[in-house]
């Protein structure tokens, strides 16, 4: 049998030359191809003559690994397997039976996958799959006991081919089967987009793809045709992605031949300005960003642009800071090198990436993590009082902005602090499920009442004392009841609006659609809250521009 052995350090890296071979050759100096031909002499040693058998590929991936560890956080070397699913998730699209799905716990502790939602316009909607329906045979194969990659594995797949399926509905006495003729499943990035008031238009991007733009466009479109005067973008928790997206997104807002971001590496053909482009959709109107320590890359590149500009005002806490530019070498395996070739710059000359000293990314991100909680608690005008000279920039309109990593907001809203019973109730999952065990009892009354009636829902629907008393005896029921390891009363009263709108939000993404969750939440989001509180200083910003 051949060994599997995990080999780090300095021998690593060196084993790592061969990987890359003839591919690099054209490409090297004689000093480098020197190097690399010693490197893969001692791999080829190490891999021939060490005492036990190696498997050979996986020494090489962990070569390559080590050579990266010394490099910066964001060069990574991605496996096949890993890489395929990072196609699909920026691709746009994927193949399969097109639902949304979660694990309940089933008989004997073994997990049941459970229909969260089925994607609309997709096979499972129309052979009639419901949120709601426990799937406990793929195949004539029991399912129960799934794990994630299970259901890749039998869920997905190529388009035309078909999947037989066994639900257990609520509701029901007998199981139902259903065969599922798989399609091409459209993977969305703009999760929402609704009016939040007859002239507040509101779109939420979760990540960069390849089809970010023409859903953003398609959004703002059906926005304005529906009376969209002003526009809050709400970029939280969005990692980044695609820089030609981001780029295309923020021009929609500027005028142009400005700025939007430069890119900055070691020759000189990885140098390169972005510039705005005429005919933005939205150039002349009051816009306000939602960010915070999530939003990351891509995210920084619109946010930094439109506030470098004076466009838009910048809401919630100080983002991620990942100023790197990566550039995908696919490798013959189907495997890739992510490697940094350069760093962006926004329009006023700040570095978005945070320093780093190699590329330990634990280190990094505790060093991140350390840095936000310093500036967290402070003000905007504290941190550019703070800040020294070299990490002062101007924006076009004259004011003040700060660099030194990530994009400090105009207006910064402090995270709430959660009680000891919310977090418990977050840990464990507490609303979800008692909105799932909720709609399982009682979807059909449910969907009789509301579902043809959304609107009605987010405005008339509440989760009355009596239910609350229920979810109350459902935590207790769960270990954490009032009086009890610091539960206090007067936390569960403080956190109850919040409890009930989330729990609502889960039901509503059951009836309807994943994109039901955001307005009902709206009203306990502190930072949307504070943000259309600032319109005043958005059309200022826009009058003064």
């Amino acid at each position: 049998m051949k060994k599997r052995l995990r080999i780090t350090g300095a021998i690593l890296a060196l084993s790592g030359g061969v990987v890359l071979g003839m591919q690099a050759d054209s490409i090297l100096l004689d000093d480098t191809r020197d190097a690399l031909k010693k490197l893969e002499h001692a791999f080829l040693i190490i891999n021939g003559k060490y005492v036990e058998e190696l498997d050979s590929a996986e020494l090489a991936e962990h070569a390559l690994e080590g050579m990266l560890e010394e490099l910066d956080p964001h060069s990574v070397y991605i496996d096949a397997e890993s890489m395929r699913r990072v196609e699909e998730d920026f691709s746009g699209s994927f193949e399969g039976i097109g639902i949304s799905y979660e694990f309940v716990e089933g008989v004997a502790g073994k997990d049941t996958v459970t229909v969260l939602s089925v994607i609309p316009g997709g096979p499972s909607e129309g052979v009639g799959l419901l949120s709601g329906d426990r799937i406990v045979e793929v195949d004539g194969q029991s399912s129960v006991g799934f794990e994630s990659i299970d259901v890749q594995r039998t869920l997905k797949g190529p388009r035309v081919t078909k999947v037989d399926l066994v639900v257990i509905r609520p509701g029901y006495s007998t199981p139902i089967g259903f065969t599922i003729t798989r399609d091409r499943i459209p993977l969305y990035s703009v999760d929402v987009a609704y009016m939040a008031d007859p002239h507040t238009g509101f779109i939420k991007v979760s990540r960069f793809a390849r089809t970010t733009y023409g859903e953003f466009m398609q959004a703002m479109q059906d926005l304005k045709e529906r009376g969209m005067e002003r526009l809050v973008l709400d970029l939280r928790g969005n990692a980044g992605g695609y820089m030609d997206m981001a780029v295309k997104m923020a021009d929609e807002f500027l005028m142009d031949e400005v700025l939007i971001v430069s890119q900055k590496g070691r020759t000189r053909d990885m140098n390169r300005d972005f510039m705005g482009t005429s005919g933005g959709s939205f150039e002349r109107e009051p816009v306000i960003v939602l960010v915070d320590a999530a939003s990351a890359s891509a995210s920084e590149i619109v946010a930094g642009a439109l506030q470098d500009h004076d466009r838009a005002l910048i809401v919630g806490q100080q983002t991620f800071g990942k100023g790197l530019v990566q550039q995908q070498y696919e490798l013959p395996d189907g495997s890739a090198l992510r490697v940094t070739i350069s760093h962006f710059y926004t329009p006023s000359g700040r570095l978005i990436q945070t320093p780093y000293a190699n590329g330990n990314r634990e280190a990094y991100r505790q060093e991140k993590q350390r840095l936000h909680a310093e500036t967290a608690l402070l003000s905007l005008e504290e941190i550019i009082e703070r800040a020294p000279d070299s990490l002062r920039y101007t924006t076009a309109g004259g004011r003040t902005v700060i660099g030194g990593g990530g994009i400090f907001p105009d207006y910064i809203v402090v995270p709430d602090t959660a009680s000891l019973f919310l977090r418990e109730v977050f840990r464990r999952n507490l609303a979800n499920v008692f909105a799932r065990n909720w709609y399982a009892r009682d979807n059909e009354s449910l969907h009789v009442k509301w579902g043809d009636r959304k609107p009605a829902f987010f405005n008339e629907f509440d989760v009355d004392d009596a239910a609350f008393e229920q979810f109350l005896e459902f935590a207790a029921a769960q270990g954490i009841a009032l009086g009890e390891d610091g539960f206090s009363a007067a936390d569960v009263a403080a956190d109850r609006p919040f409890l009930e709108a989330r729990i609502k939000a889960r039901l509503a993404v059951r009836l309807f659609d994943l994109d039901a969750y955001y307005p009902i939440m709206h009203s306990q989001d502190r930072t949307y809250q504070e943000a259309i509180g600032l319109w005043d200083r958005a059309e200022q910003l826009l009058a003064d521009n």
